[in-house]
C-alpha cells in the first residue's frame, strides 16, 4: 500500500462514517417537522371543522372553536378575543419583509367569525434552526476531516524519523544504515535508495583506503628510489670528486701541469655525472621546465622520452597554436595525468599507436588520449590502481574524467580541467606519482 492510498482509505471511512451520522440526524429532524406539520394541520382542520357547530357542540372533544395556539405559520382568533401581541423578529428588517405580512384577515364560518394573520416569525425560527443543525453539521465535519488527516499524516510519516536515523548512522561513518522494513510503498524506495547509497559509500571508503596505502607504498618506494639512487650513484660520484681532491691536495706541489690538467678533467667528468644524476632525480620528483617553459614543453619533452624508448607503440602529441596559460595546480594535474595514461597504455594496452590531443574549451583545458589497444580490462575493475588515482587527482583539481571504448577498439581517456583550479584538501599529497 501506498501512502496515497491510506490517506484516501481513512478519508473515505470518515467521511463515509459523517454522512451516515448526518443522514440519521436529518431523518430524525425530518421525522419530528413532519410530526408537528401533522399536529398543526390537525388542530387547524378540527378548528375550522368545529367551526359550523352550534357553540358549545364541538366534534372533537380535544379542540374547541376558540383553541388557536401551536398553529404553524398562522394566528388565528375568534371575535372577542384580542389579538396576540408578538415582538417583531430581529431579522424581519434586514430580511426585507414588509408590514403587509402581517394583514389580518376575516373570515365568516357559519356563526364563527375568525381573523387570520400570517406569523412569518415562525418560519424564520424554523430556518434559523435548520441553519444552525446545518453550520453545526459543517462544524463537526471539518474538525473530524482535520483530525483524522491530521493522524493520518502523522501516522504515516512516522516511518521518516527511522530514515533520518539511518542517514545520520551514515554521516557518523557506519555502514549499515539499519533500515527496518517498511509498510508505504514510498518509504520502501527511500530505504532501497539509502541502503544503496550505503553500499556506495562503503565501496568509495573502501576504495579511499585502498589508494591511501598505495599512496603510502608509493611514497615509500620514491624514497626508497631515491635513498638508493642517492648512496649508490651521487654516493660514488662524491667519493670520486673526493678521492681527486683529496690527491691535488696531497700532491699539488709535485705535480706537473699535465697531472693537474687530468685531475681537473677528471673532476669536471664526475661533476657532470653528479649534475646529470641530480637532473634525473628531480625530474622524477617533478617535471622539468613545467614552471619555466611551461606545460607545452613539459608535454612534448614526456612524450619525446616514451618515443625514443623500445616500446614499439607510435606517440603523438597534437597542441593548440598558443598553448594556454594555466596556473600550477592545473599544469600538474594534467601533466601527471597524461603521464600515467602513457604509462597504462605502455604496461597494459597492447597498443600500437597512441595519440595525445590538448584543446582548450572556454576557460577549461581538455586532454585526450586516445590508443588502439584492448581498452578497459576484462579481469579487473577500471576503477583500480592508476586510473583511481587519476580519477582522485582530477576530482580534487575540480575537473572531470572519463574513460570509454574506442569504437575501432582501444580507450579513450578525457580529461577537462579549469584553467584556474580550486584543490579540494583530501589529504592526498598533489603531487604524488601515481603508478598503476
Amino acid at each position: 500500500m501506498d501512502l496515497r492510498r491510506r490517506l484516501l482509505g481513512s478519508l473515505s471511512l470518515l467521511l463515509g462514517g459523517l454522512m451516515a451520522i448526518a443522514t440519521l440526524v436529518q431523518l430524525h429532524s425530518l421525522r419530528d417537522d413532519i410530526d408537528a406539520e401533522i399536529a398543526a394541520s390537525a388542530r387547524l382542520v378540527n378548528l375550522l371543522a368545529n367551526a359550523g357547530e352550534p357553540s358549545g357542540k364541538a366534534t372533537d372533544g380535544n379542540s374547541s372553536p376558540s383553541t388557536t395556539k401551536d398553529l404553524r405559520h398562522l394566528d388565528i382568533r375568534t371575535t372577542g378575543q384580542k389579538p396576540t401581541q408578538n415582538e417583531q423578529h430581529p431579522l424581519h428588517d434586514w430580511l426585507g419583509l414588509t408590514d403587509n405580512n402581517k394583514a389580518e384577515y376575516k373570515i365568516q364560518i357559519g356563526e364563527q367569525t375568525f381573523f387570520l394573520t400570517p406569523k412569518p416569525d415562525s418560519e424564520i425560527e424554523e430556518r434559523l434552526s435548520d441553519t444552525v443543525q446545518l453550520l453545526i453539521t459543517l462544524l463537526l465535519f471539518s474538525g473530524a476531516t482535520l483530525l483524522v488527516a491530521w493522524w493520518s499524516a502523522d501516522r504515516a510519516l512516522r516511518p521518516v524519523r527511522d530514515l533520518e536515523a539511518g542517514l545520520q548512522r551514515l554521516a557518523d561513518g557506519k555502514s549499515d544504515p539499519a533500515l527496518p522494513s517498511f509498510a508505504l510503498r514510498e518509504f520502501r524506495q527511500v530505504a532501497s535508495a539509502i541502503n544503496s547509497l550505503a553500499q556506495a559509500l562503503t565501496e568509495s571508503r573502501a576504495a579511499q583506503s585502498a589508494l591511501a596505502r598505495q599512496l603510502i607504498s608509493v611514497q615509500e618506494n620514491e624514497r626508497r628510489a631515491l635513498a638508493r639512487d642517492l648512496h649508490d650513484e651521487m654516493g660514488q660520484s662524491l667519493t670520486a670528486l673526493s678521492v681527486t681532491a683529496a690527491h691535488l691536495e696531497r700532491n699539488a706541489g709535485r705535480l706537473d701541469a699535465t697531472a693537474i690538467t687530468e685531475c681537473a678533467r677528471d673532476l669536471r667528468r664526475d661533476i657532470r655525472s653528479s649534475n646529470e644524476q641530480l637532473r634525473s632525480m628531480l625530474k622524477s620528483l617533478r617535471p622539468h621546465g613545467l614552471d619555466a617553459a611551461g606545460l607545452g614543453h613539459a608535454l612534448r619533452e614526456l612524450v619525446c622520452q616514451w618515443q625514443n624508448r623500445e616500446t614499439g607503440i607510435d606517440f603523438a602529441l597534437k597542441l593548440p597554436d598558443n598553448v594556454p596559460e594555466v596556473d600550477e595546480s592545473t599544469a600538474l594535474t594534467l601533466y601527471r595525468v597524461v603521464q600515467e595514461a602513457l604509462t597504462n597504455v605502455v604496461r597494459h594496452s597492447q597498443a600500437r599507436r597512441c595519440e595525445i590531443v590538448i584543446t582548450l574549451i572556454g576557460d577549461k583545458v581538455r586532454a585526450e588520449i586516445n590508443d588502439n589497444g584492448t581498452g578497459f580490462p576484462q579481469a579487473a575493475p577500471a576503477n583500480r590502481g592508476g586510473l583511481l588515482g587519476m580519477l582522485e587527482r582530477v576530482e580534487m583539481a575540480n575537473g572531470k574524467l572519463e574513460m570509454m571504448t574506442n569504437p575501432e577498439g582501444g580507450l579513450c581517456l578525457i580529461v577537462q580541467l579549469p584553467k584556474q583550479s580550486v584543490w579540494i584538501n583530501k589529504g592526498i599529497n598533489n603531487d604524488s606519482n601515481h603508478i598503476g
